[in-house]
């Protein structure tokens, strides 16, 4: 067989040849005449594909001739590489490896340095298996993860939606684009070609605390060490766990960091990491990573020495090694932030348990048939708990508490329905456990563990030290075995021991919790704190419930003092003040001038009031939400994809909104719907006889998503009064919810749908319920260019409604015959419209002829277009509804 060199030109050939005989002559001049005669003996036995140079040949060459001798008999590589296994034989070991870190300087990995790599693959992949072959309960016990992983629904989510986002209308959607079962299939897909055939480099997992990230992520590591994915496309794959990483100690290096997770301080790491392309790096909880300091650039050089910030911060920003693939796992509660410094990723949602998940997942749970049944049955009548039982972790604390409610004989209908009550219930049944005699000391604990889960939060800390419990005299104490995991690392001179709380939604709790416990707290460093904090404030709105303080006040013995809710609702008002008002929606004319010249973008991230809603939402008092929603007159989500815990959380707030409110929804979209279960073959043929096609007919068409929004608004507490649906891609479904809406919304006057790609069929369930008696809508906006249609469907209208006054068809196509429809319309002794606003509508002589004649004859009533003679200037309220 020819040697790999010979496929290569003559001259660079001839330069290895060359390169190899000087390196080779340097190494054995450095030897003794002892050890060159050492070495010449042990090559006698170096053979390579059953060949080996002659004794005769060796005999009394100097350090020249045996180079030229080694590299003419095996070639320039091969001649290094049987050199510095003779010399290993012959005990030189550092000679050897002098060699080796010489010639990756001058000829950089060679394809025996990459042979060498190639054997170690197998070794690093069955060290992985071995690590990650288990993994803990939280009950402490080890578990295989075959049979810990659940397998989730994943979606795939595009990271920046485009203007028109792929909104509601999901079940229009190819079948790629709904969620998958997280499966060997699912995860191969994840760096799967795009449409335009482009492989993404950066993946994003992202979901909320429990949903099961960290899980699927480790599931991917150890799925690749068994060779079930990315053959053939990664060698190696490393997990980065970064909020452990950001409280390690001292610097340090990517190189590093590899070098920790091999199974031997002498892996090939240069080799390896000298081809990026076929590496895997996995950041597990990348959204807490702190932005970099202004100063601070990130690292370029995987052997730079750094703070794991800029470590880290260098991969994410593909500065570092940006061939790599990186999978990064995130929360979804500010994403914005994050993505903002990832390179083109390709964003997947962790939708978390399906309806049929559940019920699997209580019956592997209870085991005993029986009290599994009960116990789904009762959590599914309760409908708000069992959405939340989407969150895997929820759904283990659900089954735990119910499991002890059932063993002692309890009532069930002690369960909550938010997070923050099904925590609270957790930790009051775990505690109650105990006997009463402890309850003081138990209280004391509790207390000090929520100081040590506030400072942890606050200062980036998800390990503790002994120290740390010992300062707080928590080592050894009842607490610490219930609520936290021990964790022992081989050290230097001795094994390090860190301790963890059982999943880091419990520390965040337990932190919100501090805050009430304990008085004097100061809540603006809680409420103004960084995007790592989110959850932790949702829990304190959720403790401020009255309920909840009841609870606290029996079981821990401490009272919540008022100022508390002061202190929330004068921050709500904050931001409130803080935050501009919402821009005007762009027109065909205003569109290109703002592209071309892109606006600042804020400070805050679009959907940042759906965070507050989230907040507020956990609280469930309606009145403490109506009063807190004031201070938000004007609720705008941009660039959402509303999951379905989304629109229960949008749902409640919107049922509970004060007068005056005002809601936009811009450009955004549902995660893509669950598949129904088809009929089994036997039912479909038993309803296709005897006069099925009677009840088919009957049959009321299915609702859409958001009808549980549409429901909120027809509630007599609720005060919406204006409502915006802009470039969400509005289905027929929807558009009948929403009819029905409109018959009986108590407050709803303002009413905008821009560039929804309404249908036909659409429009027309809208204008049923527009035209209804009882609707209230008075100031109407429709922009709808892609239907030309669309203004003589709204023109019937007005013939009907008593109470549409504004009307406002910018960016509406007029043909003649439909102005010549429209003025008959506003003519018509039954039409109430004040003011019709035409602007940006392109409109011919005859047609402007027209409309400065029912100028003239209606002079009450105001049309504003800029071809029109002395049209008065709108009012500053009409300006704004508009």
């Amino acid at each position: 067989m020819d040697p790999p060199e010979a496929c290569c030109s003559p001259r660079s050939v001839e330069l290895l040849v060359a390169a190899a005989r000087e390196l080779l002559q340097a190494t054995l001049e450095d030897l003794n005449q002892e050890q060159l005669k050492r070495f010449r003996h042990k090559l006698r036995d170096a053979t390579l594909d059953g060949r080996n140079i002659p004794w005769g040949r060796l005999d009394g060459l100097d350090a020249m001739d045996l180079a030229a001798q080694l590299t003419h008999f095996y070639g320039p590589e091969s001649a290094l590489d049987v050199t510095r296994k003779t010399l290993k034989r012959a005990d030189m070991l550092d000679v050897a490896a002098r060699l080796k870190e010489q010639q990756l300087q001058r000829l950089g990995p060679s394809s025996s340095t990459l042979r060498s790599v190639s054997e170690y693959k197998k070794k690093y992949r069955d060290h992985v298996l071995q690590q990650h072959a288990k993994v803990k309960e939280r009950n402490a016990r080890s578990v295989k993860i075959n049979k810990r992983f659940t397998k989730l629904l994943i979606a795939r989510e595009g990271a920046t939606l485009p203007d028109q986002a792929p909104g509601c209308a999901e079940e229009l959607e190819p079948e790629p684009q709904r969620a998958r079962r997280s499966d060997t299939h699912t995860f191969n897909r994840l760096f799967g070609r795009d449409e335009e055939g482009q492989r993404p480099l950066t993946v994003v997992l992202q979901g909320p605390a429990g949903i099961g990230k960290t899980m699927a992520a480790k599931k991917i590591l150890y799925d690749w060490a068994a060779g079930k994915l990315y053959h053939g496309q990664v060698d190696f794959a490393f997990f980065l766990p970064c909020r452990e990483l950001l409280e390690h100690p001292g610097a340090c290096s990517l190189a590093d960091l590899v070098l920790d997770q091999c199974p031997q301080r002498s892996a090939p790491l240069k080799p390896m990491l000298a081809r990026p392309e076929r590496l895997l790096f996995i950041l597990d909880g990348a959204d807490e990573l702190p932005p970099l300091a202004p100063h601070a650039a990130p690292c370029t050089d995987p052997f730079q020495v750094a703070d794991a910030a800029r470590v880290l911060g260098g991969l994410l920003g593909k500065t570092l090694l940006p061939a790599a693939r990186l999978l990064v796992t995130a929360r979804a509660t500010a994403p914005g932030r994050l993505l903002d410094r990832l390179c083109s990723p390709q964003c997947a949602e962790v939708c978390g348990f399906s309806d049929k998940d559940k019920k699997k997942y209580f019956h592997k749970f209870f085991r005993d048939e029986r009290l599994a049944e009960r116990a789904y049955r009762f959590v599914k009548e309760n409908e708000m708990l069992f959405a939340l039982c989407f969150v895997p972790f929820v759904c283990w604390i659900v089954c735990t508490v119910l499991r002890q409610q059932l063993e002692l004989g309890q009532d069930l209908s002690r369960t909550s329905k938010t997070t923050t009550s099904v925590y609270l219930l957790f930790i009051i049944s775990v505690l109650s456990s105990a006997p009463a005699a402890d309850a003081p000391r138990m209280r004391a604990e509790l207390r000090k563990l929520c100081r040590l889960a506030r400072e942890g939060t606050l200062g980036h800390r998800a390990q503790f030290t002994e120290k740390d419990l010992e300062r707080l005299e928590l080592r050894g104490s009842k607490v610490q075995t219930l609520f936290l995991s021990k964790k022992e690392l081989p050290g230097v001179l001795q094994t390090d021991v860190t301790y963890q709380f059982m999943d880091q939604s419990f520390q965040e709790f337990f932190s919100a919790l501090s805050y009430l416990l304990e008085e004097e707290r100061d809540l603006r460093a809680l409420l103004q704190g960084e995007s790592h904090l989110t959850l932790t404030t949702r829990f304190l709105f959720g403790l401020l419930n009255p309920d909840r303080v009841s609870d606290m006040q029996r079981h821990f013995g401490v009272a919540v003092p008022e100022r508390v809710k002061r202190d929330v609702l004068l921050w709500m008002q904050e931001q409130g003040q803080g935050r501009p008002r919402a821009a005007p929606e762009k027109t065909a004319g205003t569109e290109a001038a703002e592209d071309a010249e892109e606006p600042e973008e804020e400070e805050c991230e679009p959907n940042y009031p759906l965070e507050l809603l989230y907040c507020l939402y956990e609280t469930q008092e309606d009145t403490f939400v109506r009063q807190a929603l004031r201070c938000l007159p004007e609720l705008e989500l941009e660039r959402v994809r509303l999951s379905r815990m989304d629109l229960v959380i949008l749902s409640y707030c919107v049922r509970c909104c004060p007068p005056g409110q005002a809601l936009r929804l811009v450009s955004c979209g549902l995660a893509p719907a669950q598949k129904k279960k088809k009929k089994s073959l036997m039912k479909r043929l038993h309803s296709s006889l005897g006069g099925s096609s009677s009840q088919a007919s009957k049959r009321k068409p299915q609702p859409s998503p958001l009808r549980p929004l549409f429901e909120a608004m027809t509630d007599e507490h609720c005060g919406l009064n204006s409502l915006t649906l802009c470039r969400c891609k509005l289905p027929d479904s929807v558009c009948r919810d929403l009819s029905e809406a409109l018959r009986e919304a108590p407050a709803l006057t303002e009413l905008g749908l821009l560039h929804n790609q309404l249908s036909e069929a659409g429009l027309r369930a809208l204008l049923e319920g527009l035209a209804w008696p009882q609707c209230r809508v008075q100031k109407l906006r429709v922009q709808q260019p892609s239907l030309q249609e669309a203004p003589q469907y709204i023109i019937s209208i007005l013939r009907q409604s008593v109470v549409l006054s504004t009307l406002d068809l910018g960016d509406c196509q007029l043909p003649g015959p439909v102005v010549t429809s429209l003025c008959a319309a506003l003519q018509h002794p039954g039409c109430c419209l004040q003011t019709l606003s035409l602007t940006s509508v392109e409109l011919s002589k005859e047609s402007l002829k027209e409309l400065q004649a029912v100028k003239t004859a209606k002079p009450g009533l105001v049309i504003i277009h800029p071809a029109l003679d002395s049209h008065p200037k709108p009012s500053k309220g009409l300006s704004g509804a508009l």
